[in-house]
């Protein structure tokens, strides 16, 4: 079960910001001993692969905190947070931590469960994250993007950490995630019903000046 939680905070992470998960398991892998991967996944904590995670994060911090360009980045990256978040779930759950210190085989055996629930949580955490950024941007006039984007890159690194080292604090931010996602999409719903309304009244308006 600690399994599935610690790869589950890593996927949520990963639908906020690819690179963070990424990154912290390479690096808490090769320089800590909060964290062990396994065979077959110790390609992230090479040296090619953390500095080319690394520049893609900085790529990554920084379109994400300019205004307009944030929404283009989350479209682009609709497809590389949900790849990241297979990745970080199927490396995350069966590797040993501070928490897990025997992870099971079974997720092992069934790599492609893993993956494909990872692949889920960051495409939920990626959708709450892009349906609410140009909400943000126009209440605050571009402003409030650096700020929101700041959060969310914090919230990652807390998301990897508290995957790693208390996996059942992730039980709590998946419920969140959830019901803020379902609120985003009812939202987002009914101001594009509210649209074709707004515009019907405009156009009999127009007729009646007429």
């Amino acid at each position: 079960m600690l399994e599935l939680l610690t790869g589950s905070g890593l996927a949520l992470a990963a639908g906020l910001n690819a690179f963070i998960p990424l990154l912290g398991l390479g690096l808490l892998s090769r320089y800590t001993d909060l964290l062990a991967l396994p065979q077959g996944w110790q390609w992230i904590e090479s040296t090619p692969a953390l500095v080319i995670l690394g520049v893609l994060l900085v790529i990554e911090v920084v379109a994400d905190k300019v205004p307009a360009l944030d929404s283009v980045n989350d479209l682009l990256q609709t497809a590389v947070r949900p790849a990241s978040g297979g990745i970080v779930f199927a490396a995350g759950s069966v590797s040993e931590t501070t928490a897990v210190t025997d992870p099971s085989t079974l997720l092992e055996d069934w790599r492609w469960v893993p993956i494909v629930l990872g692949v889920l949580l960051a495409l939920t955490t990626h959708t709450t994250k892009a349906l609410s950024r140009p909400v943000v941007n126009a209440s605050t006039a571009g402003i409030g993007a650096p700020v929101a984007s700041a959060a969310e890159d914090v919230s990652a690194v807390g998301l990897v950490l508290a995957a790693v080292l208390l996996p059942a604090l992730v039980a709590v931010v998946v419920v969140v995630v959830v019901v803020l996602l379902v609120i985003l999409v009812r939202r987002w719903r009914a101001a594009r019903s509210a649209r074709p309304s707004q515009a019907a009244g405009d156009g009999r308006g127009a007729l009646g000046r007429w």
